[in-house]
């Protein structure tokens, strides 16, 4: 979840919102990676979710951090809430999921060595704690109610308002976590072509590293019930976004989109001021209820665009959101799919071309499909098996062309990040089968086996 932003003056002209977002534009050579992924800590001989304090903490696991790994800490109201070194930040979700968020890095090569070393580190902090850590997209065993919720007042406020609207945005919140992709654009044009590209493809991602077919200590129905959780959340800020496939769409139509989008707050002075459902559009006007007479800045604007929440969207970047959390294999592989569809034109061209035909309510059957069954999923002629396969190899190709190397030369390329989706494609199995498989035959229907057989 995002860091308060800084920086950025007062709102004086409307453009000054489309500029924003298209500062981002970079020529290719100064595109980079940026990989976020989130996981659930817990205390190995009691198998409970940690609290923010105590002993066996999120508290201290941060600070274990911070001390031995020489992590800067970020606070907020007197608690420890993040950590940052070297471009990278460590952040807590709502229900004490600990997030790191990569630094921007050129090569995949060097997000798996960021992804691996970040591991080490929480594992030898975690293991003085008796504390482990999973990667899955939803907490298999524990309630509601086991989950605290981090002391943080960005999650306060969106506690309260996840009440209100949709029915599963405090189930979001507290039990789930999800790998994701940060990547970059040229221009507004090649913005367009990559954001219908990740959307109208997310449900191929969704399917791929489907990870959570568990909630409340039982099989709850679908592959992937993060994906699930995100479609009955806030249909204000969630979806595949029909409107970005519409002639016209730019820089000013994500504005759009964005200012109808309810706020949740406004940030001064270090707290974070309720404002539940009001209007940005009257923030530019001065009438925001929350400051009366106050008008934003461009970073009260950034604040805003983190509120957002679809499948894909747009800041100075592209954020890729539609996969679960896993195994140290997909953390790896999750930015190799995307920066080989994203990385390389002709793989970008192949990629539109693949779905550039398909309409709305295919891409929204698509990501039900995904949720459910995963590359079992079928809609209409489309199966999500050959769907996979397709897209997969077209990953590969793009990672091919970029022809990055590794280990001081002696691999060629990136493309064995994407050994493990490929495992997927050749047995039509994602973790999720796998998981199920084990629950319905060697763990007898006893989910804490989960854990020892798939923390980090």
């Amino acid at each position: 979840m995002s860091i308060p932003q800084s920086g950025g003056g007062p709102i004086e002209r409307h453009e000054q919102m489309a500029e924003y977002l298209a500062s981002g534009c970079k020529p290719k050579d100064q595109w980079r990676i940026g990989t976020e992924h989130e996981k659930f800590g817990y205390c190995r001989d009691t198998l409970a979710p940690l609290p923010y304090d105590g002993p066996r903490s999120i508290k201290a696991m941060l600070e274990g951090l911070q001390q031995k790994f020489g992590w800067s800490p970020v606070a907020e109201g007197g608690n420890l809430i993040g950590l940052e070194k070297d471009g990278a930040n460590i952040s807590l979700e709502p229900g004490g999921q600990l997030e790191l968020s990569g630094a921007p890095l050129e090569t995949i090569h060097q997000t798996c060595d960021e992804v691996n070393e970040h591991l080490r580190e929480v594992r030898e902090v975690a293991d003085a704690l008796g504390v482990g850590f999973i990667g899955l997209g939803a907490a298999p065993v524990w309630r509601h109610e086991d989950m605290p919720l981090m002391p943080k007042g960005r999650y306060k406020l969106m506690d309260g308002y996840m009440q209100r609207v949709g029915t599963m945005g405090t189930t979001m919140m507290r039990r789930t976590c999800t790998v994701q992709v940060n990547l970059d654009f040229a221009s507004e044009a090649d913005m367009v072509k990559k954001l219908r590209v990740a959307l109208a493809l997310q449900p191929v991602a969704t399917a791929l590293f489907a990870n959570s077919p568990f909630l409340d200590g039982k099989p709850n129905g679908h592959k992937s019930w993060r994906s699930r959780v995100w479609r009955d959340l806030d249909p204000a800020r969630t979806g595949m976004l029909p409107f970005v496939f519409e002639e016209g769409f730019g820089f000013e139509a994500w504005v759009d989109y964005a200012l109808d989008v309810p706020m949740y707050f406004v940030y001064r002075d270090g707290r974070y001021i309720d404002a539940l459902g009001q209007s940005f559009r009257d923030f530019l006007k001065g009438e925001l209820p929350a400051l009366p007479g106050e008008k934003p800045t461009l970073s009260d604007w950034a604040d805003h665009l983190t509120t957002l929440f679809p499948e894909a969207r747009i800041k100075k970047y592209i954020e890729m959101r539609g996969a679960d959390g896993g195994p140290w294999r997909r953390l790896c592989a999750l930015p190799a799919f995307w920066v080989g569809l994203m990385y390389d034109d002709t793989a970008l061209d192949a990629a539109w071309d693949l779905v550039k035909g398909w309409d709305a309510e295919t891409r929204e059957a698509l990501r039900v499909e995904a949720s459910v069954n995963a590359l079992h999923g079928r809609v209409g002629e489309i199966g999500m098996h050959d769907l996979a396969r397709e897209v997969l190899a077209i990953s590969e190709a793009g990672l091919k062309a970029r022809a990055c190397p590794g280990a001081g030369g002696l691999v060629p390329d990136e493309t064995h990040f994407l050994n493990a989706l490929k495992d997927s494609v050749e047995t039509g199995t994602v973790p999720a089968d796998e998981l199920l498989e084990k629950y319905h035959g060697d763990w007898g229907g006893d989910l804490s086996r989960i854990y020892a057989g798939y923390s980090y």
